[in-house]
């Protein structure tokens, strides 16, 4: 069960939507951002990849550039309780480089792909 306000990350190595639990009991997921390469790109920084075969680079530098700003949302103080689902292998990277705050706060993980389904679908997966 996913506490009233919890964040929802649905992520693949090309993109990841955040939902909001808006219900009081159960899950009722509402869309607050789409998150993409382009909009997490930050030219000053060159991620540190260590054994990312070239064409998993791209999809590799976006789990972990999703991941610092969770990170960075978290020691904000704008999310308290988090879920993510993502692909296993996007999945493995963000985990690598989960913040202590982050961890701590992460109610659930859900190895699936789940990016190209629809609110139903996710929910379902989270029950």
């Amino acid at each position: 069960m996913l506490p009233h306000n919890a964040v929802v990350v649905v992520a693949d190595g090309h993109s990841a939507i955040i939902f909001r639990n808006v219900a009081k009991h159960g899950i009722e997921l509402s869309q607050i951002e789409k998150v993409t390469p382009q909009s997490l790109s930050d030219p000053a920084t060159t991620p540190q990849l260590d054994e990312i075969s070239p064409r998993d680079e791209e999809e590799a530098d976006f789990a972990l550039q999703l991941t610092r700003h969770l990170n960075a949302m978290v020691l904000k103080n704008k999310l308290d309780d988090v879920a993510i689902v993502a692909d296993p292998s996007t999945l493995g990277i963000m985990r690598k480089h989960y913040h202590k705050e982050l961890q701590m706060r992460l109610r659930r993980e859900l190895a699936k792909t789940l990016t190209n389904s629809d609110i139903p679908a996710i929910q379902a997966a989270l029950a």
